[in-house]
Protein backbone atom coordinates (compact mmCIF):
# COMPACT_ATOMS: atom_id res chain seq x y z
CA UNK A 1 0.00 0.00 0.00
CA UNK A 2 1.72 3.42 -1.04
CA UNK A 3 1.99 6.08 0.93
CA UNK A 4 -0.41 9.22 0.66
CA UNK A 5 1.61 12.46 1.98
CA UNK A 6 -1.09 15.14 1.19
CA UNK A 7 -3.74 13.02 2.60
CA UNK A 8 -2.29 12.40 5.36
CA UNK A 9 -1.27 15.90 5.93
CA UNK A 10 -4.64 17.08 4.70
CA UNK A 11 -6.28 14.83 7.22
CA UNK A 12 -4.14 16.25 9.87
CA UNK A 13 -4.41 19.59 9.30
CA UNK A 14 -8.58 19.03 9.04
CA UNK A 15 -8.28 17.85 12.09
CA UNK A 16 -6.57 20.38 13.93
CA UNK A 17 -8.80 23.17 12.22
CA UNK A 18 -11.62 21.68 13.90
CA UNK A 19 -10.38 21.15 16.94
CA UNK A 20 -9.23 24.77 17.06
CA UNK A 21 -12.30 26.54 17.41
CA UNK A 22 -13.71 25.07 20.24
CA UNK A 23 -10.64 25.06 22.55
CA UNK A 24 -10.66 28.03 24.96
CA UNK A 25 -8.04 30.22 25.84
CA UNK A 26 -9.02 29.89 29.60
CA UNK A 27 -8.73 25.45 29.08
CA UNK A 28 -5.32 25.79 27.65
CA UNK A 29 -4.03 28.28 30.57
CA UNK A 30 -5.62 25.81 33.16
CA UNK A 31 -4.05 23.13 31.90
CA UNK A 32 -0.67 24.75 31.73
CA UNK A 33 -0.90 25.89 35.07
CA UNK A 34 -2.08 22.71 36.12
CA UNK A 35 0.84 20.46 34.60
CA UNK A 36 3.60 23.08 36.25
CA UNK A 37 1.86 22.92 39.34
CA UNK A 38 1.71 18.53 38.94
CA UNK A 39 5.54 18.56 37.85
CA UNK A 40 6.44 20.80 40.69
CA UNK A 41 4.51 18.47 43.26
CA UNK A 42 6.04 15.42 41.62
CA UNK A 43 9.57 17.04 41.52
CA UNK A 44 9.37 17.94 45.34
CA UNK A 45 7.93 14.72 46.50
CA UNK A 46 10.57 12.91 44.86
CA UNK A 47 13.57 14.79 46.22
CA UNK A 48 12.37 14.34 49.91
CA UNK A 49 11.61 10.71 49.52
CA UNK A 50 14.91 10.28 48.04
CA UNK A 51 16.47 12.11 50.40
CA UNK A 52 14.45 10.20 52.86
CA UNK A 53 15.94 7.13 51.96
CA UNK A 54 19.25 7.92 51.35
CA UNK A 55 19.49 9.41 55.30
CA UNK A 56 18.57 5.75 56.40
CA UNK A 57 21.46 4.02 54.31
CA UNK A 58 24.31 6.01 56.13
Amino acid sequence: METNIPLKAGTASGTLLSILPNMLSQDVLKTIVLAVVGATVSFIVSYFLKRLTSSKRK
